[in-house]
């Protein structure tokens, strides 16, 4: 695969990844009364946040040469990181949701 293919799925990755973080923050801007709705929506941004974060320590790590390396590793890594991300902010993740929740809910009673 040539140089240009390369950077035409890096700049493909680049902005999925902006427009998740675009759409996880209007669902935040957007989330009702509900607690559910609101727990959801924070969640979801802190998955990003840990896919982000997950991914630039990936960043690091090379192609195995036992899966034969190329952009279809690299395509595939970022689903994986993606599903790492989600996964942690399901099972509790840093915390980062229960404290936009907590923010979301108190500014929610403020109005």
């Amino acid at each position: 695969m040539d140089s240009m293919a390369l950077t035409d799925t890096a700049s493909a990755t680049a902005n999925l990844r902006v427009s998740q973080t675009d759409a996880a923050a209007n669902r935040l801007k957007a989330a009702g009364k509900n607690r559910e709705e609101v727990r959801q929506a924070a969640e979801e941004f802190e998955s990003i946040f840990i896919s982000q974060m997950l991914g630039h320590m990936f960043k690091g790590v090379g192609n195995g040469e036992m899966f034969g390396g190329g952009p279809a590793e690299d395509i595939y890594r970022d689903l994986m990181v993606d599903e790492y991300g989600k996964q942690i902010a399901r099972t509790g993740g840093l915390g980062i949701a229960d404290t936009i929740e907590r923010q979301l809910l108190s500014l929610q009673e403020v109005n």
